[in-house]
């Protein structure tokens, strides 16, 4: 019998404008529409599922506004961490759940939860890589840079690591978490047409096939007002260790991914390209003191 594990990926469009709605709202709002997404997942029996970047909310990074912090919440006692465990615990499904974390105040992070199918919190990716480029794309204003390296996750189903949105642009850290053992990553995006949209189906699948594991990628969908940074373009998907997508959704609505992963085909590619074995950490040493 495959070793099969099947996962989902939820992508969503934010339709509620901070300059109508209170931010409270908008939170209550996403996660609403999140949970009958969740019940969805649940009917078509997912294992392990991932949400995408900042889901409770728009991508409020396109501006600086100090508003946003209202929007942080602990990892894992604050809200909405905890309302997920209860659904995971709920529906036997492990979770990736992306907040906006507050460690204390005024020291922000752009965070992942990792929950078990039992409802338990197994720990958190905090984003290591951020942005402050391209009109719209203000990170460094909210977020400080991840210090928690980069962790895999033993869930029921299968070990995962997370990478979250520009972080993909840098092999260094989907290597880190190939040699950390991960068998699934999950990369939650918000990213908008453009010069990324020739990137998402061409560096992903590169790092599942340098790392021989499975890459599950999320976007979010649709314009958000009342910015005018661009269409968020979807196209989530699913990748397998040979670099083949293998499950995709649309472009312009809301919609879950599920793809049924066979964790055995791992070890079948890398028996075949043996990259790990082919190392050379001895020669890379100057990389990280440029």
């Amino acid at each position: 019998m495959p070793n099969t594990v099947r996962c989902g990926l939820i992508q969503a469009s934010c339709e509620f404008s901070p300059d109508e709605m209170p931010l409270p709202a908008i939170r209550k709002a996403m996660i609403a529409k999140h949970v009958r997404l969740i019940g969805q997942a649940a009917r078509e029996k997912v294992q392990i599922l991932c949400l995408q970047e900042l889901f409770y909310g728009p991508y409020f990074c396109a501006e600086q506004k100090t508003r946003w912090y209202e929007l942080t919440e602990r990892v894992p006692e604050g809200p909405t961490t905890q309302q997920m465990a209860k659904l995971a615990k709920k529906h036997r499904c492990a979770m990736v759940v992306p907040v906006y974390e507050e460690e204390i105040t005024g020291l922000y992070f752009n965070t992942a939860a990792v929950i078990d199918a039992d409802g338990r919190y197994l720990g958190k990716y905090r984003k290591q890589h951020i942005p402050h480029c391209y009109p719209g794309f203000w990170e460094k204003f909210y977020f400080t840079p991840g210090n928690l390296g980069y962790p895999v996750f033993e869930t029921r189903y299968a070990k995962i690591g997370v990478y979250i949105c520009y972080d993909r642009h840098f092999p260094e850290g989907a290597r880190a978490l190939g040699l950390n053992g991960a068998q699934i990553v999950f990369n939650p995006s918000a990213t908008v047409a453009g010069l990324s949209e020739y990137l998402w189906k061409l560096e992903q699948p590169a790092h599942a096939v340098a790392n021989g594991y499975f890459v599950g990628a999320i976007n979010r969908v649709g314009r958000e007002k009342p910015w005018e940074i661009g269409e968020f373009y979807g196209q989530s998907y699913f990748c397998d260790p040979r670099g083949q997508i293998v499950a995709q959704a649309s472009r312009d609505h809301d919609e879950l991914v599920v793809a049924d992963l066979n964790l055995d085909l791992i070890q079948e590619v890398r028996a075949t390209w043996q990259f790990f074995r082919d190392r050379r950490p001895d020669t890379y040493r100057a990389l990280v003191q440029l």
